[in-house]
């Protein structure tokens, strides 16, 4: 019987773009060991432009990403729960692992305020692979 890999939930209020900075980084460095997902409890219409620029610049190609809604069955199905800015929206379910990253919301930000939010989430994505794998 093989084991899942562990299921990881980003969510931010509008899906738009901090929550999919997290999943894109997420997705290429733990290559296929995590399964990732996002939601927002707004989501916007669309992807931020500016992050979708942010992002390419390192590699990373979020122009087919979607903003979602958040869903009791996404943070049921999840094992770790990263919240970023939706306050009280995101239901708590024992037995699950919570974090809350405070962040600026690149809603509205130039590009450049932008790629410093990419950065801070690269890094903390970067701690939360060694922290899973450590679990493992």
């Amino acid at each position: 019987m093989t084991e899942q890999p562990p299921e990881v939930l980003f969510v931010c209020v509008h899906n738009a773009g901090r929550s999919q900075m997290a999943a894109g980084f997420l997705n290429r460095l733990a290559e296929g060991r995590v399964h990732v997902r996002t939601a927002g409890s707004e989501p916007a219409d669309r992807i931020n432009p500016a992050v979708v620029d942010a992002m390419a610049e390192v590699g990373i190609d979020l122009s087919k990403e979607f903003p979602k809604p958040l869903t009791d069955d996404a943070v049921r199905a999840s094992d770790v729960v990263i919240t970023m800015g939706c306050g009280d929206a995101c239901p708590i379910y024992p037995g699950k692992r919570y974090e809350d990253w405070e962040l600026e919301d690149p809603a509205g930000k130039d590009l450049e305020t932008v790629r410093g939010i990419r950065d801070e989430i690269a890094a903390r994505v970067d701690a939360l692979i060694a922290d899973i794998a450590a679990a493992d």
